[in-house]
């Protein structure tokens, strides 16, 4: 519980040095968290966009308890050119397991696979046809520390799409492929995400996301969250799931993200 506390107090103590930014016709920012769907869109040319936060998730099975505090799920997006984005990521993890409710002293803890990747827009909304970008990623096995080096080394793309529903709703999905972690089969990947805004500020969306292993059993989560938009340039949110399937008995996250305008 200290832990959550700590991300907590982590992104307040951050959002406290940001600024109002003022309004222009860039309109709000559109962000790739909290959900597991990313967004149809790039951030624009010449935008720097970081988006942030930390989760926390817990299974239990046969008196065994594995609980990840994941810190920093940091994300960096950069707008190279109008409809291209490069993106960078590293997550910092610490994993702790307790077996008949004794707690082992053999804490994992460390960075993830560093993320590497791009967006590109392919096509805007129009009509019944969705707004579509495309999006890959790729994660170097000698990034990560000894407790989360996979033997393989991870590679995902995924076709992002949206539609708007109507002024207040909009529908997002994902499909694409991944390989990686721990084994070379691939898996389908699939997320589908509706989203409402109740004011300007504040909206909710609710998901559900999974992937389809080649030689292993589907695996089929769901989550929803809310998110505030402080200002067009700064977005806090929060978020809570768990696993349709078995592997994840809940999931709690909170972060922000926030929009550097280029000058």
């Amino acid at each position: 519980m200290n832990k959550i506390k700590f991300i907590l107090f982590t992104v307040i103590s951050t959002i406290t040095f940001s600024v109002v930014a003022q309004e222009d016709d860039l309109g709000p920012l559109v962000t790739d968290r909290p959900d597991a769907t990313e967004a149809s869109s790039t951030v624009g040319k010449g935008i720097l966009q970081f988006e942030t936060g930390g989760l926390y998730e817990s299974f239990e099975a046969n008196n065994v308890k594995s609980e990840n505090y994941t810190f920093n799920t940091m994300l960096i997006r950069y707008g190279i050119l109008d409809n291209l984005e490069l993106r960078l990521g590293w997550d910092f993890v610490e994993g702790v397991t307790t077996i008949n409710d004794n707690k082992l002293n053999n804490v994992m803890s460390g960075l993830s696979p560093l993320l590497l990747g791009m967006k590109i827009d392919i096509a805007e909304e129009n009509g019944a046809m969705p707004e579509i970008a495309l999006i890959g990623h790729v994660f170097p096995v000698f990034s990560a520390s000894a407790d989360y080096r996979p033997e393989y080394t991870g590679v995902d793309f995924r076709l992002s799409l949206a539609h708007t529903l109507s002024e207040n709703s909009s529908l997002g999905y994902n499909i694409g492929a991944q390989w990686g972690d721990d084994s070379p089969e691939a898996a389908a990947i699939y997320t589908l995400a509706y989203g409402y805004s109740f004011t300007e500020k504040f909206g909710m969306y609710a998901e559900v996301y999974g992937d389809f292993p080649e030689d292993s059993s589907a695996n089929h989560y769901w989550d929803a969250g809310f998110t505030y938009l402080v200002n067009n340039d700064l977005q806090l949110d929060t978020y809570f799931g768990t696993s349709i399937t078995e592997g994840q008995d809940l999931l709690l996250g909170i972060g922000f993200s926030y929009r550097v305008r280029k000058k």
